[in-house]
């Protein structure tokens, strides 16, 4: 199969779903209103609430959901064959990614700016809104703890990546500069942030970083993750226009143009896909595809995350309330357009169906390395850039949207924590530094806790992040869903995506449990247990509300 038609059908799918399927639940079930006063401009503090232009919204959005997961999800699930990886991805991407990121920032602009897990409360009850919340915390300190040990990791393995990587803060921290208090065009400024990047890619092979081996007896990768960790909380507590909108918004450019060099090489070489479509001979080991395949590929089809960014960071920043169309949606197709990307590149990328088949070995390999090895093929091949070129920029791309997902992570969870701070009346919590080294302590304890002197930990829990990511994905929908019956409008188009959502994951946290029960692993038993408790209560809580609304209406 020639990767130029699986390539084209894809943008081709894509773009119609955004011009059409969105312009339609735009209009029809969200019914946006150009003259509705966001809470960017009603609770605007020049901190978390900045009206900001849509363009760079939709930077810091995409960059922030995309993150390494929209890589590594498709990278692993190709093992099943490319077939069913690409059917979900497209599909995922128009009928379920793009309204539920939409709909998450839609309702928590009409609800205050709060997070998802409060509007629960609001639309639902105090106790669905609790149960929620945990899923919630849970799904943040996955991210945060598992991002951070990919991102060290990848500086590990890529010292040429070092120098591009951090050079890319101090671009951001003078974009911010020049955009809000300079009030420079943001074309001029665009063009900039991305030669001043770019040029940094080209300067980071010529300039390999490397940490001593062991610091007060920390190896190379965890001294990243304490690094790591001081830069987010730092990060966490800057108001967004000084580095977390204008560094999300030259990484989304970034993006664009990386997917633009890999699409481009795809068409200027041409390359056969070597994987099979439908791998009939998978490795022994390999869980079934259903319900597996809904939880391998999350961001990139959806993703629980996903709200909790739109309802987080994204809501408070919505100039207009018809932003939330092009940010939302057009967010999830940036992001479907990398996970196909992810898809090419690890099928693609390699010479032989037998090379494909050396790597793809066992369930869970290929991942980031597989997308760099046979995107760098792919890129080099088509482009002319050398090999070293071709590693550094897709490695500098990884590395960045892991980065602006931990960036984000971190704030998240500290809003969260202030929002525990109001509910629970912890006057403590409230306070922003507080709030800000409680998230990052949680974050650290479970690394290095849990995790020893390597910092992680994170991946302790992290065989759960699939299930309880989509998950929360699903509640999310619920309560889009509750918003629209309430407004009387029609429901299906989010029921039916999250009664699909809820059916696979709850199927794949019962395969869980029943692995982790045979394997004796009684801590992700009990982990499992308690995520599946709490979301069938919440869903009983969804369903009771909904019962309730409709006898309701049927009574007048």
């Amino acid at each position: 199969m020639s990767a130029i038609v699986v390539l084209l059908f894809g943008l081709a799918a894509m773009a119609c779903g955004y011009i059409f399927y969105s312009r339609f639940i735009a209009q029809y079930i969200f019914k946006l209103d150009p003259d509705f006063k966001t809470p960017a401009h009603t609770q605007e503090d020049g901190v978390d609430f900045v009206p900001t232009n849509r363009f760079i919204l939709w930077g810091h959005h995409f960059t922030s959901v995309a993150g390494a997961a929209p890589i590594v999800g498709p990278a692993v699930a190709v093992i099943w064959g490319w077939g069913p990886a690409f059917a979900w991805v497209i599909f995922g991407t128009i009928f379920f990614a793009g309204v539920h990121d939409a709909g998450a920032i839609w309702a928590s602009v009409r609800n205050k700016g709060r997070s998802i897990g409060a509007v629960t409360g609001e639309v639902i009850g105090e106790r669905a809104r609790n149960l929620f919340m945990v899923i919630i915390f849970l799904v943040l300190l996955m991210v945060n703890a598992v991002f951070a040990v990919v991102i060290s990791n990848l500086l590990v393995a890529n010292p040429s990546a070092v120098v591009p990587v951090w050079g890319a803060i101090i671009v951001a921290l003078i974009i911010g500069q020049l955009i809000y208090r300079r009030k420079m065009n943001l074309i001029t400024v665009s063009i900039v942030g991305v030669v001043a990047l770019y040029a940094l890619i080209g300067i980071g092979p010529n300039v390999p970083v490397e940490l001593p081996e062991t610091v007060a007896g920390l190896p190379q990768n965890s001294q990243w993750i304490v690094i790591l960790f001081l830069y987010a909380a730092i990060a966490s507590l800057l108001p967004v226009w000084v580095l977390l909108q204008p560094r999300d918004y030259i990484n989304g450019l970034q993006l664009f143009i990386g997917l633009g060099l890999v699409y481009a090489a795809i068409l200027f070489s041409n390359p056969t896909i070597v994987a099979p479509a439908f791998n009939t001979a998978v490795p022994e080991g390999t869980p079934s595809l259903l319900p597996l395949l809904f939880v391998t590929i999350a961001c990139g089809a959806i993703s629980g995350f996903h709200g909790l960014v739109s309802s987080g960071t994204t809501s408070k920043q919505i100039n207009k309330e018809t932003d939330v169309r092009f940010v939302g949606y057009f967010g999830a197709i940036g992001e479907g357009s990398l996970a196909l990307a992810a898809i090419l590149a690890t099928t693609a990328g390699f010479a032989t169906l037998g090379e494909w088949r050396e790597l793809y070995s066992a369930f869970g390999q290929g991942g980031v390395d597989a997308f760099v090895e046979g995107g760098a093929s792919i890129v080099a091949a088509g482009t002319g850039l050398s090999e070293a070129i071709a590693i550094t920029l897709l490695t500098v791309m990884a590395v960045l949207f892991a980065g602006t997902t931990m960036d984000t992570g971190i704030r998240l969870q500290r809003y969260i924590m202030q929002e525990w701070g109001s509910i629970y009346n912890i006057p403590a919590l409230k306070s922003v530094p507080v709030a800000t080294v409680v998230a990052v302590g949680a974050c650290v304890a479970l690394a290095f806790g849990a995790g020893g002197a390597d910092g992680t930990g994170g991946m302790l829990i992290w065989p759960l992040f699939g299930t309880t990511n989509q998950l929360l994905a699903g509640l999310t929908l619920l309560v889009i869903t509750v918003i629209v019956v309430r407004l009387a409008r029609p429901m299906w188009f989010t029921l039916l995506p999250l009664s699909f959502l809820l059916v696979m994951t709850l199927f794949a946290l019962l395969v869980q449990l029943v692995d982790f029960y045979q394997q004796g692993n009684w801590f992700l038993l009990f982990l499992d247990v308690v995520i599946l408790v709490a979301a069938v209560m919440v869903l009983l809580e969804c369903v009771g509300t909904l019962r309730k609304h409709f006898r309701e209406r049927a009574a007048t």
